[in-house]
C-alpha cells in the first residue's frame, strides 16, 4: 500500500491489497477524485481514518437489463406513492446518506470534507443524486459519479421509508441509457437486485471504453 502526497497519482491497481486498498492519503480534489473514478478507484474510510482508496477485484456491478424487481416492489411502484427526481437536492440526500444509520457501523465514512468535495463534484457535473419523495418530503435517495462514460458509479443510499430507497434506485435503473452500474463492493441488497461480481481487468475495459 502506497502513502500519496499532494503529488497528482496513484499507484498501478494491480498493487492493491487483497481486501482492495490500494493507496492512503492524499486529499479530495476534484482533480483526484476524476483521476480515481476514471482509473476504477474510489475512496472509502471512516471518519476517524486517513482517506483510504480502493480497487477492489473483483468488482461488483450491475447491468441496467438484469435489474431484478420483486413483485412485491412492483406493487409499491405502481401505487405511484412515490415521486422520483433527479438533481433536485443533492446536498440534502448525501447529507441523509451520511446521517443514516447502518448496521454494523459505529460513525459515517461521509464526513463533512466528503460532502463539500462531492458537492463541488455535483456543480461541475460530475456528480448526481436521484430523490424520492412523499409529498414534498424527502424519504429516501441515492446519490453517485457520472463520468459521462455510460457508467454511474453508486456511492451511497439511505432510505427515511420503506422500500423509498429502493423505489429511486429501481425507478432510476428503469430510465436510463447507462450501459453498467458500478456498484463497488458486495451487499445483500444489490445482490437482491441483480449486481453481481466482474473481475476488475475486465471491468477496467468496460470503463476505459
Amino acid at each position: 500500500m502506497k502513502f500519496l502526497t499532494e503529488a497528482l497519482w496513484f499507484p498501478d491497481i494491480s498493487e492493491a491489497s487483497e481486501e482492495g486498498i490500494l493507496a492512503i492519503g492524499g486529499d479530495l480534489s476534484v482533480a483526484r477524485l476524476l483521476l480515481a473514478y476514471r482509473s476504477g478507484i474510489f475512496p472509502w474510510f471512516e471518519s476517524d481514518e486517513p482517506i483510504l482508496w480502493w480497487s477492489p477485484d473483483p468488482r461488483f456491478v450491475l447491468f441496467p437489463k438484469k435489474l431484478k424487481v420483486s413483485k412485491s416492489m412492483r406493487k409499491v411502484l405502481r401505487n405511484k406513492d412515490y415521486t422520483v427526481t433527479v438533481n433536485n437536492a443533492f446536498v440534502d440526500v448525501i447529507k441523509a446518506c451520511a446521517e443514516a444509520k447502518r448496521s454494523g457501523q459505529q460513525g459515517t465514512w461521509i464526513t463533512n470534507n466528503m460532502i463539500d468535495a462531492y458537492t463541488e463534484m455535483h456543480n461541475l457535473g460530475y456528480a448526481k443524486s436521484i430523490e424520492v419523495w412523499n409529498s414534498s418530503n424527502l424519504v429516501g435517495g441515492l446519490y453517485g459519479i457520472d463520468l459521462g462514460n455510460g457508467i454511474f458509479t453508486g456511492e451511497s443510499m439511505f432510505a427515511k421509508e420503506s422500500n423509498a430507497s429502493k423505489v429511486g434506485f429501481i425507478s432510476f435503473i428503469q430510465n436510463t441509457d447507462y450501459k453498467l452500474i458500478d456498484c463497488q463492493v458486495f451487499t445483500n441488497h444489490l445482490a437482491s437486485l441483480g449486481a453481481e461480481e466482474m473481475p476488475r481487468d475486465k471491468f477496467l475495459k468496460v470503463l476505459k471504453g
